[in-house]
């Protein structure tokens, strides 16, 4: 991607007027995605980009520079630039290199690259069939087909030199049903960091066929009745609560500004003693996976919540620098565009060891929810709104008439302190986070549990 001499070369010239810490990141990127909708292909799109970023750290202030043109002189006048950030003295800089990390490949059976446009082009056309043959009330079908090849290779004035290979490949589904007098619309999407290996287990007729029968049940079912009552979410909904109503709030950038209801809180209670909270992007295959961070940091298992407690932020560098702590290899980027900040990978919720159905069977009436939908939170109290996508009344410990409009309303902590049943079962769902303009992508995942009480929005009855 580019010689190891000129990034020596490079990370001198950003320090040669002082700083603590300088990072060189560079990026070669190529995608592929199709969209098919109202029965016909739209969207046929290919491309691929390069690029490198240059970092400095000088009391605790970060100056950063990007470019797209290679070019010796340029890249060396790019440093420069970031160098008169710390505006001292010229001085002579030796950097030890010999921390190299050995390059480090995603286990990818099928590359993307292997399987022919024509083919990809067909799948998501058998989704599309797939789709509309499940029911004649199926009116528009969306399908999206994505790829993306991400080469980086990092260097840092701390000696690390890595690399990593990551393909992502992914498939969705959004169909819209009608009965004549009202739409509803069904969701379903499946990828990871993996290849086209993805469609074995998940072919994407039948990610198609089941945002078909979500959009049908919808069209069945009754608008939800609000009040309090005792809520289950199973480990199918996917992970989005955990990750809104505590994960954004343990990052280190948050949690070290203030901005947190988490702040100032490490060693303290947050959840019950049944909750432990984990980001893990050694994972293989997650979306949120990766062999190493944007900063060249080895990815990681970290416990974050222990058993309630809260025992750890997720830090990149210069949030670890200023914490005097260590990076726990979750600083992360969208492109050579952004500078690193803390994010999460795959951020789970661990399983328990109860039967999922003895948790479900324990709630005489109440809210079964079987896939979450968006929602917002606010990271300085903690309070959340969640959809629900798909969800049920609980009548005599069973799943009974499907509901649609529901709403989860509570607080982050609030409601993990008072969860008192995890099943042993596992859910993964997937996505791209956003925060501070950036992009990146992620998976989560939690156990089926109980919430006791909670405020569910809906009809007042």
């Amino acid at each position: 991607m580019i010689d190891e001499n000129l990034l020596y070369e490079l990370l001198k010239k950003t320090l040669s007027r002082g700083g603590e810490y300088a990072d060189i990141y560079v990026e070669h990127r190529e995608s592929t995605s199709i969209q098919l909708e109202d029965n016909r292909i739209e969207k046929v799109v290919t491309g691929s980009f390069s690029g490198i970023g240059i970092r400095l750290i000088y009391k605790e202030k970060t100056a950063y520079a990007y470019s797209n043109d290679f070019s010796k002189n340029i890249l060396l006048d790019l440093a420069m630039t970031v160098s008169n950030a710390a505006a001292g003295a010229e001085r002579d800089i030796t950097i030890d290199m010999k921390q190299q990390r050995p390059r480090m490949v995603s286990l990818v059976k099928i590359p993307p690259s292997s399987v022919p446009l024509d083919k990809k082009i067909a799948m998501v056309q058998l989704g599309n069939k797939a789709a509309r043959s499940v029911d004649s009330r199926i009116r528009q079908a969306k399908i999206v087909y994505g790829e993306s090849l991400q080469r980086v290779k990092i260097a840092s004035s701390d000696g690390m030199l890595a690399e990593d290979d990551r393909t992502y490949t992914m498939g969705m589904a959004q169909v819209i049903a009608s009965d004549g007098v009202s739409l509803q619309t069904g969701h379903e999407t499946a990828g990871g960091l993996a290849g086209h290996e993805i469609f074995e287990t998940d072919p994407i007729e039948a990610i198609a066929e089941t945002a078909a029968r979500r959009a049908l049940m919808l069209l069945g079912a009754r608008k939800a009745v609000g009040g309090r009552m005792p809520v289950i979410i199973s480990a199918s909904a996917g992970g989005t609560m955990i990750h809104e109503a505590i994960g954004h709030g343990l990052e280190a950038d948050l949690a070290r500004q203030g901005l947190s209801v988490y702040s100032g809180k490490l060693g303290s209670q947050v959840a019950s003693k049944h909750i432990t909270v984990i980001d893990d992007a050694t994972i293989q295959g997650k979306r949120g996976s990766f062999s190493v961070d944007d900063e060249g940091v080895a990815s990681q298992k970290n416990i974050l919540v222990n058993e309630g407690v809260l025992v750890s932020y997720l830090y990149d560098k210069y949030n670890a620098f200023i914490d005097k702590s260590a990076s726990t290899g979750n600083g992360r980027r969208e492109s050579y565009e952004h500078k690193p900040i803390p994010r999460m990978s795959n951020t789970i919720i661990a399983p328990g060891t109860l039967y999922p159905q003895d948790v479900l069977s324990s709630v005489p009436k109440g809210l079964l929810v079987k896939k979450m939908g968006g929602g917002q939170v606010n990271t300085v109290t903690g309070d959340f709104v969640f959809e629900v996508q798909e969800g049920y009344l609980i009548e005599n410990g069973k799943p009974a008439d499907p509901v649609r409009g529901a709403t989860l309303v509570g607080n982050g902590p609030a409601v993990l302190m008072s969860i008192d049943m995890v099943g042993s079962d596992l859910g993964f769902s997937i996505g791209t986070c956003g925060k501070d303009g950036q992009g990146v992508p992620v998976s989560d995942a939690m156990p089926t549990l109980r919430i006791p009480e909670m405020v569910v929005g809906g009809e007042v009855a």
